[in-house]
């Protein structure tokens, strides 16, 4: 099978962590006959020092042309005096809106191998942390209106937040379809006691449920939520939410399984393509010196080609082989225990290679 990726290295350790991607997606290519061909694409600060624009049209448009996208992150101070709309992360907004893009999949879930890193008591843990959170992605308030106005002689911001019922009711389809794929329990997390946009996701959400009588629906507040994830989040499936409160919740969770580093993220919309990468920052302060932890694009790769390429056997020897590595003891500096008894620390390109000594076809 052939398939053509945009890989978008962006800022940071980004190269770092996606040329490690690549040379497993490489070996899977060679293990199972599939070619894999890659178009680069400049986007975020890199692209604002290139081209003046964080996704210029034409990197846009070859995202667009090929049959998913790889990313490694964005941003960086370098580019922190940029004006708003030219700023680094507004590449990547530019980019999930084009693509239509508008689910964003973020699995929570604590390797057995790094049950000790996680920030959890250890019987906490124990009962378990396997969740996605399911985050709308193209509305909301990162979407809505953005402006400083001066009002009685002082500055005012304006950030607004709007949802439509049709943005509500395809992400809460997604939301309810996930959950049917997994153990039917889905909660649906909002504010409906301060916002009307949330009375509105409420209401959608319990429509949406008729359809659905094989999945238990739950509603939880935002606040509540945040609190019951690092108090019990063996009761969480699926979590489905909009856009701001699904960025935040979905880094809380990524921190109770051990390390930001272990966790992939897709986006995907209406189509087979979809965009994958880490859910982690750009970390510039240890860009180019590898130390980054690439198993987060690694298995974002993985997802890609499960979800994107119906290549589940190909995405299952990508995971079980970060298993296997997992358990000879290999970590990377933000996984490696204080005490680092019974592991070796290893660097990115290392961790890179292990992964790929460790691929066996199924």
């Amino acid at each position: 099978m052939q398939k053509t990726i945009a890989v978008i290295r962006g800022d940071g350790i980004g190269p770092e962590i996606v040329d490690q991607a690549l040379q497993v997606l490489n070996r899977i290519g060679t293990l199972y006959g599939h070619e894999f061909t890659y178009a680069d694409v400049d986007m975020g600060g890199s692209a604002i020092d290139k081209w003046g624009d964080p996704l210029p049209p034409e990197m846009l448009q070859t995202c667009l042309d090929s049959d998913s996208v790889l990313f490694g992150a964005v941003g960086g101070p370098k580019w922190n005096h940029v004006p708003g709309s030219m700023r680094p992360e507004k590449g990547l907004l530019r980019l999930r809106a084009g693509m239509e893009v508008y689910s964003n999949n973020r699995p929570a879930k604590i390797w057995p191998q790094l049950a000790s890193a996680s920030p959890l008591k250890p019987e906490i843990v124990e009962k378990g942390i396997d969740f996605i959170i399911v985050r709308e992605l193209t509305g909301g308030i990162y979407f809505g209106r953005h402006d400083t106005v001066a009002e009685n002689g002082e500055a005012v911001a304006i950030d607004q937040l709007r949802y439509s019922e049709s943005e509500i009711r395809r992400i809460g389809r997604i939301g309810f379809e996930t959950a049917r794929k997994r153990s039917k329990r889905l909660c649906s997390v909002e504010k409906s006691n301060v916002l009307d946009s949330s009375r509105l996701w409420k209401k959608v959400m319990h429509q949406l449920s008729e359809e659905y009588p094989d999945v238990a629906l739950t509603d939880m507040l935002v606040d509540n939520c945040a609190m019951q994830i690092v108090k019990d989040p063996s009761q969480f499936d699926v979590i489905v939410t909009e856009n701001m409160f699904g960025d935040i919740l979905s880094d809380e969770a990524s921190m109770i399984t051990g390390s930001i580093g272990m966790i992939p993220s897709s986006s995907l919309g209406d189509s087979s393509r979809g965009l994958y990468e880490p859910i982690h920052g750009s970390a510039p302060d240890i860009a180019g010196r590898d130390i980054a932890n690439p198993i987060g694009t690694i298995l974002a790769a993985a997802m890609m080609l499960r979800y994107s390429f119906d290549m589940p056997r190909e995405a299952d020897c990508i995971e079980s082989a970060v298993s296997a590595v997992l358990s000879q003891g290999y970590r990377t500096a933000d996984i490696l225990p204080p005490d680092a008894a019974g592991c070796t620390l290893t660097g990115c390109r290392d961790m890179g290679r292990l992964i790929i000594d460790n691929l066996k076809k199924g």
